[in-house]
């Protein structure tokens, strides 16, 4: 009776509001949310929010709970009660490290669904890897252990597994099983429903319910598949794996993270795209294996100040930061510093970014790269490599700076104080001596800064004594009446900032927009 009351409310202010409109001038504008705008197609479809219980029958049957043992080795080194005492001696191994590790059996659990009634199902790699810890640590899996929802337990096997997606590829020997598939996340809205089945905390089937609470959430994780759907329906310790579905009961996601500063559900959940889920499983299934596409670019997100120093909108393009010798972007002629605004015709921005669009690329593709060199834009043509494994890319994406040749600005009147006034930075060429001092090549070519003033926007952004900047919106500087031109004709431009390539001691030069002191 409250619900119908509530359609007649409804129709009853709808009419009035009617009223009221016309006498509206024609084309005035009204607000997204005023009376009369919302209608019936938008609202939730009947039933939606009043049960899932139909639903769920249907779907949980195909969604089980994963167990897994595992061997950890830790150190039996420790605390040494004879420290310091005249038994010391008699006891030279213990506690101090140099005792053999001991095994220790460890257990973990989280949630999947099966994906084809054969017995293939899905779930995260890190709850087949003993999280995040065993994934870094000396954690071997013994077992994996399938349980379904009517408790009939399966020794599942490993078919594939990816760290990079955080996915994987389980087996279990059973016929005629229920299954679900995965649906198209390309059509999720914010605001539409979501249903979560999983395990938590390890108490069994739980089904907990939501709004997509955002689309393409980055989590600051960086890669090509930081790039989640976000949602309010509870997901705890033991959901990852387990699948995210729409009203139409397809999976639209899978749930793996969660925020929370207390360990618990905060409301802040997120899941893995069907999109970014389904081509990886497939590869999976196929090859037991995953090939992505590869540049070979080491780059940056377009920050507010560097988009500023380049005259371009904050949420288009990445530049890039590091090129890789050999690699699909030095072979196409691609340069450190070369802004990246489209690849294969999508445009770059913090939604579909390089990574994202790149990784999924068939490799040997040839693709057209849209980018800004200099001011001007240019299109260069790519064929796409493969990306090497994840502990070749760990070691680091070696110099791959080939832009020594590059020819100086002259200098113009102005000089150092005049670049100090500026920047807030006292500057002064790098000779063989300082560049040993740095612990740098002895033939990096750049200023070192002596000097910074704390309140400018330079010591504001993190820069320091020591630090080395190898170009100035793109252009080499060796001394600072280079610099200076550089800065004076950002000035004369009008533009706020202007753009660095630092280098700190050993680690890779990367880009820094620095705002001006006003004249």
């Amino acid at each position: 009776m409250r619900y119908a009351y509530g359609i007649t409310a409804a129709l009853l202010a709808g009419g009035a509001v009617a009223t009221m409109t016309s006498q509206l001038p024609v084309g005035a504008q009204v607000a997204q949310n005023a009376p009369g705008a919302v209608n019936a197609a938008m609202a939730p479809r009947p039933g939606a929010p009043a049960s899932f219980a139909d639903l769920v029958a249907n779907l949980q049957p195909a969604v089980v709970n994963i167990s897994t043992t595992q061997k950890v080795q830790v150190n039996s080194g420790g605390f040494n009660p004879f420290a310091g005492s005249p038994f010391e001696e008699m006891f030279p191994g213990l506690g101090n490290g140099d005792a053999k590790p001991v095994t220790r059996e460890a257990t973990s659990l989280g949630s999947g669904f099966i994906i084809s009634p054969d017995g293939y199902l899905v779930t995260n790699n890190h709850v087949i890897s003993g999280g995040a810890e065993g994934m870094r640590n000396n954690v071997t899996i013994s077992s994996i252990t399938v349980t379904l929802p009517d408790r009939k337990e399966y020794e599942a096997k490993v078919i594939g597994r990816d760290p990079v997606s955080d996915l994987a590829l389980l087996k279990i020997e059973a016929k005629g099983l229920p299954f679900v598939q995965f649906g198209d996340s390309t059509r999720t809205r914010v605001g539409d429903w979501v249903v979560a089945i999983g395990n938590p905390y390890g108490l069994g089937g739980t089904v907990t319910a939501g709004i997509v609470s955002a689309l393409h959430r980055n989590t600051g994780q960086g890669g090509a598949y930081d790039r989640y759907i976000q949602t309010d329906a509870s997901i705890n310790q033991g959901n990852s794996g387990g699948p995210m579905f729409d009203l139409n009961g397809n999976v639209i996601g899978i749930n793996t993270l969660i925020f929370s500063p207390t360990g618990g559900n905060v409301g802040i959940g997120f899941a893995i795209p069907a999109e970014q889920a389904k081509p990886v499983i497939d590869q999976l299934m196929g090859a037991g294996k995953v090939r992505r596409g590869y540049l070979g670019v080491g780059i940056q997100p377009m920050t507010e100040d560097i988009a500023q120093s380049l005259g371009l909108p904050k949420d288009q393009g990445e530049i890039v930061q590091q090129i890789v010798p050999g690699q699909a972007a030095a072979k196409a002629g691609i340069q450190q510093g070369d802004i990246i605004l489209k690849v294969n015709n999508r445009t770059v921005t913090p939604d579909e970014t390089l990574s994202f669009i790149v990784a999924n690329l068939p490799v040997g593709t040839k693709v057209p790269i849209e980018l800004l060199r200099n001011g001007e834009r240019r299109t260069v043509t790519a064929v796409v490599g493969e990306r090497p494994p994840e502990e070749k890319l760990a070691s680091g994406f070696g110099d791959g700076n080939d832009e020594d040749d590059a020819t100086p600005t002259p200098g113009t009147p102005g000089g150092p104080k005049a670049l100090q006034g500026a920047t807030g930075l006292s500057l002064q060429s790098v000779t063989p001596q300082i560049a040993q001092q740095l612990r740098m090549p002895p033939t990096i070519k750049g200023l070192v800064i002596a000097g910074i003033d704390p309140s400018s926007d330079a010591a504001a952004q993190g820069l320091q004594r020591g630090d080395v900047i190898l170009s100035i919106n793109q252009r080499p500087v060796a001394t600072a009446d280079q610099a200076w031109a550089v800065v004076d004709a950002a000035r004369k431009a009008n533009r706020p900032s202007v753009l660095l390539l630092l280098q700190r001691g050993n680690s890779q030069p990367r880009y820094i927009g620095v705002k001006l002191a006003s004249k």
